[in-house]
C-alpha cells in the first residue's frame, strides 16, 4: 500500500475537489473548473515523479512545490482580475487565469504526491 499512496492521495483529493466544486469557489471559471483538476492530477503526478528522480531531499521538493503553488494561485487571481476588468478583452489575462489555475492544481497535487512518496533507499 505504501507504493500506491502517492497515487491514491492526489486522486482522492482530486475527487474531493471535483465533488465539492472548490476550484470554482476559489475563482476558477465555471467552464473549466473541473477540467483543470484532471489536467493538474496528471501533470502533478508527472512533476512529482520527475522531482523524485532528481534525488533532491523530500523537504526541499515539498517547499519548492508549495511555493510554486502559491505563485501559480497568485498569477491566476491577477489574471482573473485583469480579465474581468477588461470586459473579457485582455487575452493575455485570460491565459494567465486559465494556465494559472492549471498550474495551481498541478503543483498542489504534486505537493501531496511528493509528501507521501516513499524515500529512496541509499545504499
Amino acid at each position: 500500500m505504501n507504493k500506491l499512496l502517492p497515487l491514491a492521495l492526489p486522486l482522492t483529493v482530486a475527487l474531493i475537489l471535483y465533488a465539492t466544486g472548490l476550484t470554482h469557489t476559489l475563482g476558477a471559471h465555471p467552464w473549466w473548473a473541473v477540467k483543470i483538476i484532471w489536467i493538474g492530477l496528471c501533470l502533478g503526478l508527472l512533476v512529482s515523479a520527475i522531482l523524485w528522480a532528481t534525488r533532491l531531499l523530500k523537504p526541499v521538493r515539498v517547499i519548492v512545490l508549495s511555493g510554486l503553488t502559491l505563485v501559480a494561485f497568485a498569477i491566476a487571481n491577477i489574471g482573473k482580475t485583469r480579465f474581468v476588468a477588461s470586459y473579457a478583452e485582455d487575452a493575455i489575462a485570460g491565459q494567465m487565469w486559465y494556465f494559472g489555475w492549471m498550474a495551481t492544481c498541478t503543483f498542489f497535487l504534486a505537493v501531496l504526491a511528493t509528501a507521501v512518496w516513499p524515500t529512496r533507499n541509499h545504499q
